[in-house]
């Protein structure tokens, strides 16, 4: 027993237990244990503060959480308020430096983890083997001797087959050197991604993808590219790493790297050491409540996927064992091993596990889930509800050809689509490959992560842990103990554990729903916003190339619209390569088909037939978005890089309307503007100018535009909406979480012409 005042083998008395990771998902689920069940402890918790946020702040806002609740209500206020007061302690700090710890600890449960699969080198070592360094160099300076409990996982064994001893891992790895070279890994990414071939082609891929938006646009593109690419490599020299060392990814092997950490500062000093290893931890059998679970888990995405109809099928092997616990069973073995600590100077393991003794094969979990999926589908919106695969088990090799096959075969129809104008139809079968290819993204990460997992061939053996469950006293083993035997693993799938992440993913659910739509729509009242709208596109149902067409046909007679049509056609290569690499640079080229037009003649021009084609095909969805913001007292803002005098015929719907001015000589129109075009960065600039210079609130206001290039200053105002968008602005919207609208075309003339006023026409 640890502490004094112990009334049996199960009680820890009045020790003074220090508890790392206690915010984590095991770490709490102790802690509440701790409070509830053993009422004469004292608690230090070890709690980094967050931002500005106390680790004292911290510990109030996790004693609110659901783990807690049950004890709350036993105890009540005036229990929870002497508990901070009296029991509990935070000693501010993390593991990732040195820490000053209290030198009177009775028991230390080492629960602080990265539990990620791929992390990036640097941070997984960090945490789970610099963590783990910090901690037992702390408690021998404290120069206290107590019991430690150091929480590990099953699968620390690495890349074997068969039975997994309870016992000190066989390996000869030098976690020194190996925590020295992750630690250096960083730098040597990110000198890598420097490198001047590196830099030409993530500039190439920038310049491809987000010209039309603007040097400034690429440059940032561009640095993204790169430190996306140096997580990356970080990323696969964990996973490299790890493999060639005998281990599954770099979150096992810096688990396992962390235990010899912990053999050698802490154990071989002869100190009391107990190695707690569970396997895939999952909610709550019985304790705090059925189906208790703190975000998801291990497994929880791989069933929630499949629930979505995600994963048409999977590379499991269909008899290997996926080894479930419930986290009350974890939490009930580390605090049977404070209780029961080892001897001095000779660790003992426990492998909290079901596969020995209640084993779960992969082909009963996937029967228990397809079960559970058709009896309760997930809603599929307006199509009803999702329908669930029938998983064969083709073998790992046949699925991942398939996963290649498929997305090779999405990616080029993707490629394909993007290279046409948008329409509703294309928008909406964009849409469809694009959820094509994030599931098949999905099944590739899986198959990538859970590939050790669900072809496992080896069983945790558990004699230890079997061995510490027995000696807990017979009348508290059927509340602390964790006897895996008496799991019903149909009850607990089906009535407990995904009835639990199913609630716990329509909750997240509802709570993005609540914030969607409707808040999109809702316009305050406010004098301090504007709503700026873009024109081709976004208000008129017409691009540059339209609205020239439409000036011909208007001006010259529908006989000089085809000469102007064969003209514009001839110089469609050079007009896609210019719009392809810059807006601006394609507006300047193509306003020069103006050249020679009198501005007397384009105004009665604008005045004549051009005024009733523009109205005609204005989007009515965007008139009444016009009338709801002017209704609310926002200032509304036509802006476009075309000419202002093709904009005439919609300005009355707008308290200003920002254009174009073309040079002119004499009266003519030289095909030349006065000065740069505002569109891509430069209305970026100018919003914020006109912001500034108006008093007006940015985050509070309004921005509709259908084009790439216009997400330079749509990402400047806090309720950006991209309407009728590209093929890359609606990418980028969903990237982003913007609302799409698909705003009704035409047609708008009457309503126009019932709106329209007097507006001024500020050009340039």
């Amino acid at each position: 027993m640890s502490g004094q005042g112990a009334t049996s083998p199960a009680d820890l008395g009045d020790a003074h237990i220090l508890i790392t990771g206690a915010t984590g998902f095991v770490g709490q689920a102790v802690l509440e244990r701790i409070l509830a069940d053993h009422p004469g402890t004292r608690v230090s918790l070890l709690v980094r503060p967050k931002g500005s946020v106390r680790g004292s702040d911290r510990l109030r806002t996790l004693l609110r959480k659901p783990v807690f609740r049950t004890w709350r209500e036993a105890v009540g206020d005036a229990g929870v308020e002497d508990a901070l007061e009296r029991r509990i302690r935070i000693v501010e700090g993390g593991l990732e430096s040195a820490v000053e710890l209290p030198g009177d600890l009775d028991v230390v449960i080492h629960s602080a983890s990265a539990v990620s699969f791929d992390p990036p080198i640097d941070h997984a070592f960090a945490t789970n083997v610099g963590g783990a360094v910090n901690l037992y160099e702390a408690l021998v300076a404290a120069g206290g001797d107590p019991v430690v409990v150091h929480v590990s996982t099953c699968y620390v064994g690495g890349l074997s087959k068969g039975p997994a001893p309870e016992a000190r891992l066989e390996h000869g790895v030098d976690w020194r050197r190996e925590l020295a070279a992750a630690r250096g890994a960083r730098d040597g990414a990110e000198q890598r991604s420097r490198e001047p071939e590196r830099l030409r082609a993530f500039l190439a891929d920038a310049r491809r993808t987000h010209g039309k938006q603007g040097p400034q646009a690429v440059a940032q593109v561009c640095e993204e590219a790169r430190a996306a690419w140096v997580a990356a490599d970080l990323v696969d020299a964990g996973r490299v790493r790890a493999e060639s060392l005998g281990w599954t990814d770099v979150y096992t092997l810096t688990k396992a790297l962390a235990e010899r950490a912990a053999e050698e500062l802490w154990g071989a000093s002869g100190h009391r050491l107990s190695v707690v290893r569970p396997a895939i931890i999952e909610s709550a059998l019985a304790h705090p409540y059925p189906g208790w679970i703190d975000g998801f888990k291990v497994a929880d995405p791989l069933i929630l996927a499949y629930g979505r109809g995600q994963l048409p099928e999977f590379p499991g092997v269909p008899d290997s064992v996926l080894d479930l616990i419930p986290v009350d069973h974890v939490v009930n073995a580390i605090l049977a091993a404070a209780a029961r600590p080892a001897e001095p100077g000779e660790p003992i393991y426990y492998q909290v596990a079901s596969g020995a003794s209640n084993p779960l094969p992969f082909h009963r979990m996937f029967e228990n889930v397809q079960r559970f999926f058709t009896e309760h589908p997930m809603p599929a919106g307006e199509d009803g509800h999702i329908r669930v695969p029938e998983w064969r088990f083709p073998g790992g090799r046949a699925v991942e050809r398939s996963l290649e096959r498929k997305t090779r075969m999405v990616e080029r129809r993707e490629r394909l689509l993007e290279r046409f104008p948008t329409t509703p139809r294309r928008r909406a079968a964009l849409a469809r490959l694009r959820s094509a290819r994030s599931d098949l993204e999905t099944l590739r990460d899986f198959t990538l992560l859970y590939r050790a997992y669900v072809q496992a061939e080896i069983v945790f053996e558990d004699t230890n842990t079997r061995a510490l469950h027995a000696s807990i006293p017979e009348e508290l083993r059927a509340d602390r103990g964790f006897d895996v035997t008496a799991i019903d693993w149909e009850d607990y799938l089906q009535r407990v554990h995904i009835p639990a992440i199913t609630e716990l993913t329509r909750a997240f659910s509802r709570r993005g729903g609540a914030t969607g739509r409707a808040s999109a729509l809702a316009l305050p009242e406010r004098t301090d916003v504007v709503a700026v709208f873009d024109l081709e596109g976004t208000v008129v149902d017409l691009n540059l190339v339209g609205q020239y067409l439409r000036v011909r046909a208007a001006g010259f007679g529908w006989t000089a619209w085809p000469v102007a049509l064969a003209r514009v056609v001839g110089r469609l290569p050079a007009y896609l390569h210019a719009e392809r690499r810059d807006r601006s640079e394609f507006i300047r080229l193509f306003l020069r088909n103006y050249a020679g037009i009198t501005r007397r003649r384009l105004e009665r021009i604008v005045a004549g037939g051009y005024t009733e084609t523009v109205r005609r095909r204005t989007d009515r969805s965007a008139l009444e978005r016009i009338r709801s913001h002017r209704e609310a007292g926002h200032r509304v803002v036509l802006v476009t890089g075309s000419i202002g005098l093709l904009a005439e015929p919609l300005v009355g719907l707008f308290d200003e309307v920002v254009a174009s001015e073309m040079h002119e000589r004499d009266g003519t129109l030289t095909g030349y503007l006065e000065r740069p075009p505002i569109v891509g960065e430069a209305r970026a600039a100018w919003l914020r100018a006109y912001a500034e210079r108006n008093g007006l609130d940015l985050a509070g206001s309004y921005g509709y535009g259908d084009s790439h290039s216009d997400v330079g200053w749509l990402e400047l105002v806090g309720h950006p909406h991209a309407v009728n968008p590209d093929a890359a602005l609606a990418r980028e919207a969903v990237r982003r979480r913007w609302p799409v609208d698909e705003w009704k075309r035409g047609s708008g003339a009457g309503q126009v012409a019932r709106a329209v006023g007097s507006t001024s026409i500020r050009e340039g």
